[in-house]
């Protein structure tokens, strides 16, 4: 994605309206590695300059793709993301907290599907799933507390409650 000056530049040269909630959006994605959905970025924009809509958000957003500075990033976990990092990469996504991040894939354009014969193929996408370390970190740490209990507690929260069957 261009600079924020670059692209008010860019967008007066196509007719684009060019509002102050608009370079601040510019500004909020300019080299924002964390893919953020419109409702996150309107967030933060929100506690810059209060106000500003929900709408004036995606309406920016959708532009910004539209003109090829943004790459819509649908992972599987939710909302649309948004990605300016608009070079040749992929994406790895925690399972647990739907962080984002940027990979590279060497080779990855060169892959072929095979049963796709019927298909042109123009776009390959590499998705890796997994878990990020703070919530590895987290987990383990969870893990960790409940082995600690004394065995009474621990025999306590492993069994649900009890129940009879007939005829028992």
């Amino acid at each position: 994605m261009r600079s924020p000056t670059e692209l008010a530049s860019a967008f007066r040269a196509q007719g684009r309206k060019l509002t102050p909630q608009r370079k601040l959006l510019f500004q909020l994605m300019h080299d924002n590695g964390t893919h953020p959905t419109a409702e996150a970025l309107h967030t933060l924009a929100s506690a810059n300059m209060p106000g500003i809509s929900l709408r004036t958000v995606y309406q920016t957003l959708n532009e910004l793709a539209e003109m090829g500075e943004l790459q819509l990033v649908d992972v599987g976990i939710g909302a649309t993301r948004f990605d300016p990092n608009i070079d040749d990469h992929h994406h790895v996504v925690c399972d647990k907290c739907g962080e984002i991040r940027d990979v590279h894939v060497d080779g990855a354009a060169l892959l072929k599907p095979t049963g796709a014969d019927e298909f042109l193929v123009t776009d390959v996408g590499v998705l890796f799933h997994g878990t990020c370390k703070k919530c590895s970190v987290r987990s383990s740490r969870s893990v960790n507390s409940r082995s600690r209990k004394s065995p009474v507690l621990q025999s306590k929260s492993s069994k649900g409650p009890l129940t009879r069957r007939k005829g028992n």
